[in-house]
């Protein structure tokens, strides 16, 4: 680091002193806390994403929301290359700045870190980050403390992509590096598009009722429901009603976390809406629930996003099918897709046990959307949910290769046809789902067409299993740390003599539960 380099560090960040006493972690949602006491870190973060930015020679996001936190709170993520979530490894750097105390403190970290990382900070390459930001007050003065940490380091641009949804960012970064056009246009078109070609290939006679044409979104008054007014708009053969998209309080009684936590009605909601097909997205737009209104009841029957994770599936698998089998009924076995299904603990044992029953591959990870991502990625087409409605699905480069020559080859040769329909139908759920990360907006819009294909209610929807009993409590021990697990939290290895308790527990219900 040459002495212009440091001056200009060491200038910049005496200008945003870190609150006293408070210690932040970064984590999958990155680094979130009262929006007063974020300046500090929004700005060292703007500093993290530059750097991430020269490391790969690619362009990086940084976002700023709090997601369903309440309105009084912010915070702050960066986006890898990929559109991914900020790789691991750099986590315990992103802790380290955030932390320091001071300038000096701060310089000196990131010298240990460059120097480590063999980052040239005196040489002729470029950085380039998107910033973007959610609806929240908090949001404009955040962001240039985002802006002023990208100017810290040398031949770095930040590139201001105005509020917009995390999912749109991410996918923003994504295109960018993949030398396609990344603006909030463009993101609408591909999803618009995407959908549309769902829809022309939906099966004759899949017929619905009119009560089932109609959806009603609940935008939890945050930037999810202000992008989905201006999509719907693109919408022409699709109904969608969205409520609470800004004019009330941000995440106060509304959203997907709300609505799937406590399976009651969001604010907006009443008796009139019974029967009627909802969702709910969460504040930033990265979560999506279903549900309906049941008669005489302010209870609501909740369409998780394992039951989303089982249509998307069921959807997937049905298509394969239908590829994989050449004119004279025989399987070809060179074009076939692993699929994969990944979950955690957390998923109703039910959900688990009807994706087994067909057939698929299930395989279970830590807590955390980055180790499902991870592992989706490891198949050809992996599929990824948690039961609060984040997730999405991952189509491997190879797999969109194979799936684009056999399109190519079946429309020259057996146009029209099964198989070339299933092939256009998964390269355009390929195209609409977000692959960057879990999307609320394009996760809505394939459940949607999904639903068109099959002709079902979300009531015939939500009979593909029923949920075994649960109860999700939270219990605070004096050293949550005491507690060990293992075979992705499945498995108490410590305390020595606690999984065969709760065994013993569980025995005495299993049967029964099976029954059900």
């Amino acid at each position: 680091m040459n002495d212009e380099q440091r001056s200009l560090l060491l200038e910049l960040s005496s200008r945003f002193s870190p609150p006293q006493g408070v210690k932040l972690s970064y984590g999958t949602a990155g680094f979130r806390a009262d929006a007063s006491l974020l300046e500090s870190t929004v700005y060292r973060v703007g500093i993290l994403a530059a750097l991430r930015s020269l490391k790969t020679g690619a362009v990086t996001g940084l976002m700023i929301t709090a997601s369903h936190n309440q309105i009084s709170d912010n915070g702050v993520k960066v986006a890898d290359p990929s559109g991914g979530m900020l790789t691991q490894h750099w986590e315990p750097f992103a802790d380290s700045i955030a932390n320091a105390p001071d300038s000096s403190s701060l310089v000196q970290l990131i010298e240990a870190f460059v120097k480590k990382e063999n980052i040239l900070l005196d040489g002729k390459d470029v950085a380039e980050v998107l910033l973007g930001r959610d609806t929240r007050p908090s949001g404009s003065s955040l962001l240039e403390a985002a802006k002023q940490g990208v100017a810290s380091i040398a031949r770095a641009t930040a590139v201001d992509m105005g509020v917009v949804t995390t999912p749109q960012l991410h996918w923003m970064v994504r295109a960018k590096n993949k030398c396609m056009e990344a603006s909030e246009p463009n993101y609408y078109a591909q999803l618009s598009g995407s959908f549309r070609c769902l829809l022309e290939l939906v099966p004759q006679g899949s017929l619905t009722s009119s009560t089932d044409d109609k959806l009603v979104v609940d935008g939890s008054d945050g930037v999810g429901g202000e992008k989905l007014e201006t999509l719907k708009s693109m919408l022409n053969d699709t109904t969608i009603e969205v409520r609470n998209s800004g004019n009330g309080v941000l995440n106060d009684g509304v959203g997907a976390d709300y609505v799937q936590k406590e399976k009651v009605v969001p604010r907006g909601f009443d008796t009139a809406d019974v029967g009627l097909r909802c969702a709910s997205l969460d504040g930033d737009a990265d979560r999506l629930v279903y549900f309906f209104l049941e008669p005489n009841n302010t209870r609501i029957q909740l369409v998780d996003g394992d039951k989303i994770m089982a249509l998307f599936a069921l959807f997937i698998q049905e298509q394969l099918s239908v590829l994989n089998k050449n004119e004279d009924l025989t399987v070809s076995r060179s074009h076939q897709a692993r699929i994969g299904v990944v979950q955690t603990a957390y998923a109703n044992g039910a959900s688990t046990q009807y994706l087994k029953h067909l057939g698929l591959e299930v395989v279970f990870t830590p807590t955390g959307v980055k180790h499902l991502h991870e592992k989706a990625a490891e198949f050809d087409i992996g599929i990824y949910f948690e039961a609060n409605g984040h997730g999405t699905i991952l189509f491997s480069e190879t797999y969109i290769s194979c799936l684009e020559d056999m399109n190519n080859d079946l429309q020259s040769t057996s146009r029209g046809s099964e198989r070339h329909k299933a092939a256009s139908r998964l390269l355009s759920v390929g195209k609409l789902i977000n692959q960057a990360v879990g999307d609320a907006l394009s996760g809505l819009l394939l459940v949607e067409a999904i639903l068109k294909h099959f002709g079902w209610s979300i009531h015939r929807w939500n009979e593909l299993y029923h949920d075994l009993p649960s109860r999700q409590l939270k219990v605070k021990v004096a050293d949550r740390y005491a507690v060990v697990t293992a075979n992705a939290e499945t498995v108490v290895v410590k305390p020595l003599g606690l999984q065969e308790v709760i065994d013993a527990e569980i025995g005495k219900y299993y049967h029964f539960v099976l029954s059900l």
